[in-house]
């Protein structure tokens, strides 16, 4: 376990969504409310230093933005029956598609480019966290990162709005961070 060569854990089970239900990638006019939160950082780090960052996120590396915030949606995700933060993550640098990671499920991963994780958190609606990182040249990088939610019902519109005035603080302080500390890592201050 200490060199992150473990096949599979108990938490890799997930239970599959159904065929039928929209995907994130999913285009606006196919019929389900989609709610987004949308971020883009430019850096000057590279592409790949900004990956590292972004394929470390989770467990004992945290989500780079109001770690109370965080803390406090995970305990109150335990105290109705959910997982929390509890879970953590296979390996503390690599990901791979179907691994769980703290109350979220790794869902689509292209290596260097793109990662999609589908939240396993107890929410009124179906939830995903994408971020993506695309080559700016020698100018560094661009990091891309997009919120979607899938309410269900009239509970799960209320709960969007509910949590909306946080995503500035949350979302926003996310992309900056990631950023910053990818440019610290490039530059050895990390």
């Amino acid at each position: 376990m200490r060199r992150g060569e473990v096949e599979t854990r108990w938490s890799d089970a997930s239970p599959a969504g159904a065929p039928w239900e929209p995907l994130p990638s999913d285009p606006p006019w196919s019929g389900a409310s989609a709610y987004r939160d949308v971020r883009e950082h430019r850096t000057t780090a590279s592409a790949p230093d900004v990956w590292r960052v972004v394929e470390g996120i989770g467990g004992g590396n945290g989500w780079y933005s109001f770690p109370l915030a965080w803390a406090v949606r995970g305990w109150a995700h335990r105290l109705i029956g959910g997982v929390g933060l509890r879970r953590g993550r296979r390996d503390p640098r690599r990901l791979r598609t179907g691994d769980a990671l703290d109350w979220w499920r790794v869902e689509e991963l292209v290596d260097g480019r793109y990662l999609r994780l589908r939240a396993e958190m107890k929410v009124p609606g179906r939830a995903w966290l994408e971020m993506s990182v695309e080559s700016g040249g020698a100018a560094g990088a661009c990091y891309h990162q997009r919120a979607v939610f899938i309410p269900r019902g009239l509970l799960g519109h209320a709960y969007w709005w509910a949590v909306a005035p946080f995503h500035g603080l949350v979302f926003g302080g996310m992309a900056r961070n990631i950023t910053s500390a990818a440019e610290r890592a490039a530059t050895g201050l990390s």
